[in-house]
């Protein structure tokens, strides 16, 4: 038996298999997001702990048996967050997450005090990224950042309640703007940059490797073996990838999370920073990815479903589902957080354009789709430029559960989606499969199989091209009212 466990934004997921990889169990606990300010994106970390114990102590009392036969644990997470702690490990403040857009001119510093910052990380100096973050806090908290001994990303302070341990992994770490991406190593000159050093920081491990043992309060607990072993992991994507099978070189997944992303897997270290791709190491030796982010996806979905007073998500698809697929000149600029592909834009906000008196709920639900549709292409687009390659894309997430989506997101990609059965338990599925290898040292190729695929959906030339023009009218939105963004801020 081997567990995995995601700490997401949402939540925490734990996920149970056997030695055949089926799921035996599952089980989540949910979490808030806080926003004391705009911009500001926070949780407490000792809500993780909290959490993932009601997570896996749900699956304990469901299959005691099962838990007690676990011989490793795998770990999965929300990327970016900075958790910071004192020498004696505790948390000085509330973690800021992935979706936190506070830092924008820290960013702009960061990259005036390293001008060679794209080239060793693979990216651009962006707000959701961890070491700007540490300049803001140094810039506004000196005695929180004086104080900090430690910054570990969300997942790895769980590894350190669970095992005493300070370590990342390379998916995750690349995530930080701290990582060398192409020699999968701390960089000395980022770590300069925002004054720290690698005393800082987690020791590092490719995913698959075991990072130390449960510690033994917490295995009796869990009701698994004292001495279990806690692997690497890595960041979510990375993990959704290891989940459905997305390692070797050219296969792809699309995400349609809280956020929205598009991750191609690759054997070389291939970045496109000036278009906001975003180039890691991948959760495997010798293995790297490019990954577009589209910051508010099928969150999109649940704001829509608020603003219009519809009872659910699922009401508003319906409605989206019955409504004609010719709405009109009504787009919807899906920037909720602001956006990373490829514009790198925190300030960008959602915009519904062309609403007249006949607007209906289902008009608009199908604006939102589409617009979170064109902004994948936006993205794919970015991907291409780099030289990434994927004829058909997996698609994974609750957004996946659309089928109306997957017709307009293959139409205005012009790409083929697959539907892997299985793919909902998503990155803690992969974690699962990494707290094997850590255990076993098998050959990640053959336990780290594509799924089977249950469902495809082909792009619908009639559909793309009755969305063609106002993904054109998309375009030109974002551009036209970039800088009223920027000066909204200040209204």
């Amino acid at each position: 038996m081997h567990l995995g466990i995601d700490l997401g934004t949402s939540g925490v997921k734990a996920v149970l298999i056997d030695d055949a990889q089926a799921i035996v169990g599952q089980a989540t606990a949910p979490l808030e997001v806080h926003r004391p300010h705009s911009l500001w994106s926070e949780q407490d970390p000792e809500d993780w702990w909290t959490a993932t114990n009601r997570a896996v102590l749900d699956l304990r009392k469901a299959h005691p048996q099962a838990m007690a036969a676990v011989r490793a644990i795998g770990l999965s997470g929300q990327m970016h967050g900075a958790t910071l702690l004192d020498r004696g490990d505790r948390v000085l403040r509330p973690a800021i997450l992935w979706n936190d857009g506070r830092s924008g001119a820290e960013c702009a510093e960061l990259e005036r005090r390293v001008p060679d910052l794209r080239s060793i990380t693979g990216n651009r100096a962006m707000p959701g990224f961890t070491a700007p973050k540490l300049l803001w806090v140094a810039a506004h908290e000196p005695e929180v950042f004086a104080n900090t001994a430690k910054v570990l990303l969300p997942k790895d302070y769980l590894r350190l309640r669970m095992t005493g341990n300070h370590a990342s992994d390379l998916s995750d770490s690349a995530g930080t703007l701290w990582l060398d991406v192409g020699a999968r190593a701390w960089s000395p000159a980022m770590l300069e940059a925002t004054d720290l050093t690698e005393s800082h920081m987690p020791r590092l491990f490719e995913g698959s490797q075991p990072t130390g043992t449960l510690r033994a309060e917490v295995a009796a607990d869990w009701g698994v073996p004292a001495g279990t072993i806690v692997a690497a992991g890595a960041g979510d994507n990375a993990a959704g990838a290891v989940g459905v099978g997305v390692v070797a070189p050219g296969t792809a997944f699309l995400s349609l999370g809280t956020s929205g992303v598009l991750f191609v897997s690759g054997d070389r270290f291939a970045p496109n920073p000036e278009r906001g791709v975003h180039a890691f190491c991948h959760a495997l030796p010798g293995r790297w990815h490019q990954m577009s982010v589209v910051l508010s996806a099928a969150s999109c979905l649940g704001f829509a479903a608020r603003l219009t007073g519809c009872a659910d998500e699922a009401m508003l698809l319906k409605e989206a589902e019955e409504h004609a697929a010719d709405i009109g000149p009504l787009v919807f600029l899906p920037y909720l957080s602001g956006e990373r592909t490829p514009h790198n834009d925190p300030q960008a906000k959602g915009v519904v354009f062309g609403l007249t008196h006949d607007t209906t709920r289902g008009a608009l639900a199908r604006a939102v789709l589409e617009g979170v549709a064109f902004a994948f292409a936006d993205g794919m687009a970015a991907l291409e430029e780099a030289g990434a390659e994927a004829s058909r894309l997996l698609v994974i997430g609750g957004g996946a559960r659309s089928a109306l989506w997957g017709r307009i997101i293959a139409s205005v990609l012009n790409r083929p989606l697959d539907y892997p059965a299985g793919a909902e338990v998503g990155p803690a599925f992969g974690a699962a499969r990494l707290a094997r290898l850590a255990e076993t040292g098998e050959d990640p190729e053959a336990v780290c199989r594509p799924l089977p695929v249950r469902q495809s959906i082909e792009p619908d030339p009639a559909l793309a091209d009755r969305m063609a023009g106002r993904h054109l009218l998309f375009r030109r939105l974002y551009g036209d009212l970039k800088d009223a963004f920027r000066e909204s801020e200040h209204a």
